[in-house]
């Protein structure tokens, strides 16, 4: 279960959100494949939707065509925005943004074509199949646990980086934006926690600055670098970063 949540974790983090959403790094063909499928696994809506909703939850953050407003509320942007339509604004300035880049890659093409019987294969099959025929799990335990279970934490996990990332925490890069760095966000999403960072710097690979930070998804990157899957790795440089501090920072780094 806790390796099934993990690929869950990367095929989003890593996946969705670094790669496609932001193209803060380029990864090579393999490395798509395995992402995509592991983004199946998540089932959060495929790639191309994940990332559209993304690019306008940044571009219009904590305003009616962001679709998770955190300004509505914690119930709202945890859950709620999926428990109702989408406010206009999200319809109408989406429709404004291009997304062609997604759907250049037939990767993203392949998965959102066979989006459902992915993610019956990825998110429910597997994990309830493997437990059971290598080492004799029941199904009903393999099902609850590493399907079921694991699905449900791993969809509340990412939902916190929408409500409780909005909310709670420090802003040391800028005081003036809604996002936060938050701790147990961190350790839930792999790295994902580092909000205000982000939000500051979307476009840098890692999130969050290197070197001291607890940043799974970031070392899981720099691996995959080593392995020659991934190239043009994008940062914000140390001067930037120190000088937004100073600038709009909060004073709390």
């Amino acid at each position: 279960a806790y390796f099934c949540f993990l690929l869950t974790a990367l095929g989003v983090t890593a996946g969705a959100h670094r790669l496609w959403s932001h193209r803060s790094y380029k990864a090579k063909l393999p490395l798509r494949i395995f992402l995509a499928a592991a983004n199946s696994m998540a089932f959060q809506n495929d790639i191309y939707e994940w990332s559209r909703d993304h690019r306008m939850h940044h571009k219009y953050s904590e305003t009616d065509a962001d679709p998770h407003n955190a300004r509505r509320g914690f119930f709202f942007s945890h859950i709620g925005w999926l428990l109702m339509r989408k406010h206009r604004d999200v319809i109408e300035k989406g429709r404004k943004l291009d997304f062609t880049d997604l759907l250049d890659d037939p990767v993203v093409r392949f998965q959102r074509k066979y989006y459902k019987s992915s993610v019956v294969l990825m998110c429910f099959v597997i994990p309830t199949f493997v437990p059971w025929y290598l080492w004799g799990e029941s199904l009903w335990n393999a099902y609850f646990l590493a399907s079921i279970l694991r699905y449900t934490i791993s969809l509340n996990v990412a939902w916190l980086v929408n409500s409780v990332a909005h909310m709670y925490g420090n802003r040391p890069y800028d005081k003036n934006i809604s996002p936060r760095q938050n701790t147990l966000v961190t350790l839930g999403a792999i790295g994902e926690g580092f909000h205000n960072y982000h939000h500051t710097f979307p476009f840098d690979y890692s999130a969050s600055e290197l070197g001291l930070k607890f940043n799974p998804t970031t070392w899981f990157i720099d691996f995959m670098f080593w392995l020659g899957l991934v190239t043009d790795r994008k940062q914000a440089p140390k001067e930037m970063i120190q000088a937004r501090k100073e600038r709009t920072g909060d004073g709390s780094a």
